[in-house]
């Protein structure tokens, strides 16, 4: 552990050097492991590229309590569970839109709006942390409780309910204009 810490410290402290050593000595492995979730190697080397991206952004805020390969590969894995669960929000949305044009048979500015809406809200979901996504689209999108999802994230209602506040903090944002 003495190493990820070391290596930790270094990134921290902006150390270009052992950022790029951990990216190069990592990349590969977490975008295979990526692979086996979503099996598209494009997103899969997306969400790693991107997972680095914002270690680098944010690496003044990095406090890793388990191993640093650890971290990564759970990084990875949560990362493509939101990318997953975004796609079937995207999804449910676009089969909702088809099904409300055909019943109403909507005029193009209105299908222009609905898109606008649709494109606005996966921007915000995109936003959000992982967890904070997962919890707003469990809760808007398939309905559930604050107490079933904190059972089913294995989460206290009060992480379910501080993570609501924050999503729809953004979207409040997102929409005032």
């Amino acid at each position: 552990m003495t190493g990820d810490s070391e290596i930790t410290g270094r990134i921290r402290n902006g150390d270009a050097a052992a950022f790029e050593s951990l990216f190069r000595s990592s990349y590969v492995s977490l975008v295979r492991y990526g692979l086996t979730i979503i099996k598209d190697k494009d997103t899969a080397e997306e969400i790693v590229q991107d997972l680095f991206f914002r270690l680098w952004q944010e690496r003044n805020k990095i406090r890793i309590e388990s191993s640093l390969n650890g971290y990564l590969f759970r990084s990875v894995h949560n990362r493509c569970l939101h990318h997953i669960e975004h796609l079937r929000v995207v999804e449910r949305h676009a089969e909702e839109a088809l099904y409300t044009n055909n019943e109403t048979a909507a005029t193009p500015s209105e299908l222009l709006i609905h898109k606008e809406m649709q494109s606005r809200i996966a921007s915000v979901l995109e936003k959000l942390p992982e967890r904070c996504g997962q919890i707003f689209c469990l809760s808007r999108f398939e309905g559930l409780k604050y107490s079933e999802i904190a059972e089913r994230l294995a989460v206290s209602v009060k992480t379910v309910e501080a993570n609501m506040g924050r999503a729809l903090k953004e979207f409040r944002k997102e929409f005032s204009e």
